[in-house]
């Protein structure tokens, strides 16, 4: 049985935007986000609170959160790597998110070699966070990282998947997301990776993350459909990519999702149209066409009707 609803994470503005090379000017950003939530997005990652030194493109992530036009019932939600960057969210309430997200590996080839320790020890360093942003009402988002495959150490099993889950769940941390980072998954072993969450965390607080490297992610909600997982993070106009593997064209796109999704009659809550509006504003900015199949397809469109 399939859910009737589903709910998206608009992780384009963050996830997204944070791999471009060329800048991208705070006022567009905050126009992305304003078209986003015109569509219908109620949940939208805005930012993230890390050291420009490491992602130039989020230095102006305070102007972003201040230029953004906040709407009752839309979530902001921020990244906050640590202690400092949660400080820096929290210094202003024009910057104030209402959640911040957290992150740590499956696989301890991928935390050596980005973080230089143990995924245990990244994640015990989210301790402070966790208390801090609960002290301060806010909720916590947890991505697990590398849940099917590592561009290290090759495939990531369940066990692995399921000890850093248990970590999460330790830390208190309300929400999960099993992210298959560098877009190797299939079917199959999402749902066993998927599985694992679920033993700790209730449905409604595991969502899922599939880059589409191999083109398996629209594939692989599916399969997260098929065992009632109702929220996933999408990318608008397919934004982003990985910079672990080569060829990888970022999460799967948020129009390529709601068209699935309006095809089973499962109710979304977005409008098509306005959000196939939205990447086409941003793809502008970038230079470059949607890589969102959906959009490049409905932009035809219109172009022939015109």
């Amino acid at each position: 049985m399939l859910p009737t609803h589903v709910t998206l994470v608009e992780v384009g503005p963050r996830d997204g935007l944070q791999n471009e090379a060329q800048p991208v000017a705070t006022a567009d950003k905050a126009r992305l986000v304003g078209l986003l939530q015109h569509a219908g997005l109620t949940q939208i990652e805005v930012t993230s609170f890390v050291s420009p030194k490491w992602v130039p493109q989020m230095a102006d992530n305070a102007a972003v959160m201040a230029a953004i036009e906040r709407r009752p019932g839309v979530r902001y939600s921020v990244l906050t790597p640590n202690l400092k960057g949660l400080e820096a969210a929290l210094a202003d309430p024009a910057t104030r998110p209402d959640e911040v997200v957290v992150f740590g590996a499956a696989s301890e080839a991928f935390s050596q070699k980005n973080i230089n320790c143990s995924v245990a020890e990244s994640i015990e360093r989210f301790a402070p966070v966790v208390q801090a942003a609960h002290a301060a009402g806010l909720r916590v988002r947890a991505a697990l990282s590398c849940a099917l495959g590592c561009p290290y150490e090759g495939d990531v099993s369940p066990d692995a998947v399921e000890r850093v889950v248990r970590l999460f769940k330790q830390l208190g941390v309300d929400h999960l997301g099993v992210a298959d980072t560098i877009g190797v998954g299939t079917p199959r072993r999402v749902q066993a990776a998927m599985e694992r969450a679920l033993k700790h965390f209730p449905l409604a607080e595991v969502s899922g993350h599939f880059h589409d490297t191999y083109g398996q992610a629209l594939a692989n909600v599916y399969a997260c459909l098929e065992m009632g997982v109702h929220v996933f993070d999408a990318s608008v106009a397919g934004l982003g990519g990985c910079p672990y593997a080569k060829g990888a064209t970022g999460n799967v796109a948020t129009e390529d999702v709601v068209y699935l999704l309006q095809g089973l009659g499962i109710e979304t809550g977005i409008d098509l149209d306005r959000l196939v509006d939205a990447g086409h504003f941003i793809s502008g900015v970038l230079g470059r066409a949607p890589v969102s199949r959906v959009a490049r397809a409905m932009l035809a469109k219109r172009q022939v009707s015109a």
